[in-house]
Parts: C-alpha cells; structure tokens; sequence
C-alpha cells in the first residue's frame, strides 16, 4: 500500500477517474491517504483574458475546489480524502502538487494510445510519466 497517493481529475469527465478512481483507492487502502487533485488550465493569453470577466481565474478555481470537496465526499465516503484546485499547466501541475503533498504514488486515466495523436500533441498522462520522480500507475 502506499502511504500518499495523487488523483488528478477531471470533474466534467468521468474517463478520468471511473477505472483511475478504483485503482487509487486500492493503492492507499485502509491506512492511506488519497489527495484528488482538479486543475483550472490558465488561459494563456491576454488577449483571451481582455474578453472575460474580471476575476473569472479566481470564481472557477473556488467553484472548482467546491465540486470536487462534492465528489470526494459522493465517491470517496469512509476514505481519507484531501482535495487540492491547482492553476496552470496539467503535467507541471500534477507534478508539483505531487512533491509539495509528499506523495508516493500518481494514479492517472489516459486514453487509448493513438499513434498521431501521440506523437502531435501527447497525452498529459505520458507527460506525468516521462517528468515525475516518483512512480505513476497509469489506468485505462
């Protein structure tokens, strides 16, 4: 069993957690902790951020962090839940969140290889396991 393990998800699709959710939760068992993990991606661009309203940033990350406290208690009754929002990049992000809580284990949903796309754009999942010093248990 592992002692901390990372889940990053993705609340609007449950490809990201319906077989990663399971696994997660076997790899912390009774003792461990689970830390779910959801991502609001910057915009990038100030051009972009011109167009939308002030404090759009900040109002999804606080509804983010309320819809995933949301999940965690539906799905994750009885277990040792953290929730944590991170903002940026999703690799980087599930990465640095991953050293700062000290976790031992990422568990991640990707989807079925596709040759073009891989080598167009990747997946975050091959990102997470190509840059993380720790190990990543990748769910299909």
């Amino acid at each position: 069993m592992f002692e901390k393990v990372l889940l990053p998800i993705d609340l609007t699709h449950t490809e990201s957690w319906d077989t990663a959710l399971p696994a997660a939760l076997k790899c912390v068992g009774d003792r461990g902790e689970l830390h779910l993990l959801a991502i609001v991606q910057e915009v990038g661009s100030p051009m972009v951020e011109s167009f939308l309203p002030e404090g759009y940033e900040k109002a999804a990350i606080e509804k983010t962090e309320h819809a995933l406290r949301d999940f965690a208690n539906t799905h994750c009754a009885g277990q040792a839940v953290s929730v944590h929002v991170g903002h940026g990049q999703i690799a980087e992000t599930v990465i640095s969140t991953a050293e700062k809580i000290g976790a031992s284990l990422i568990v991640m949903a990707s989807h079925p290889p596709n040759e073009l796309r891989s080598v167009l754009i990747g997946s975050h999942a091959g990102r997470v396991v190509r840059h993380s010093p720790i190990s990543v248990l990748v769910a299909r």
